[in-house]
């Protein structure tokens, strides 16, 4: 996936979204649903689970973005109160259909010195 540049919170909807809704539609479900600000990715599902919306507001401007699998779907989370917030790797594997939370950052070990 290309990856918007910055240092991005990434905000996951759990509750599946109606698809007919654009970016103005997003906007307004962002507005009510989040804490919105810039420097944020939100993610929104569908209600089979099988597309995928992503709203990216960087400073200047919004980017919308949609994924369907075909013949597969995302992993999704059960709904609850409020957005569930994800690592880049985690955006990485729910983009690409992976299970994504089985998925964590690997830990970098620094090397000793002598």
């Amino acid at each position: 996936m290309i990856f918007p540049a910055g240092n991005f919170r990434i905000f996951l909807a759990s509750e599946p979204v109606d698809f007919r809704k654009g970016m103005d539609g997003l906007v307004a479900h962002v507005a009510n649903h989040f804490d919105p600000f810039p420097g944020a990715i939100y993610m929104f599902s569908s209600r089979r689970a099988d597309r995928m919306k992503l709203l990216v507001w960087d400073d200047t401007d919004l980017v919308l973005t949609m994924k369907r699998l075909n013949g597969g779907r995302f992993t999704w989370p059960k709904p609850q109160n409020g957005p569930v917030v994800l690592s880049t790797v985690q955006l990485d594997a729910l983009f690409e259909g992976i299970n994504w939370q089985a998925v964590t950052a690997a830990s970098m070990r620094k090397p000793s010195l002598l």
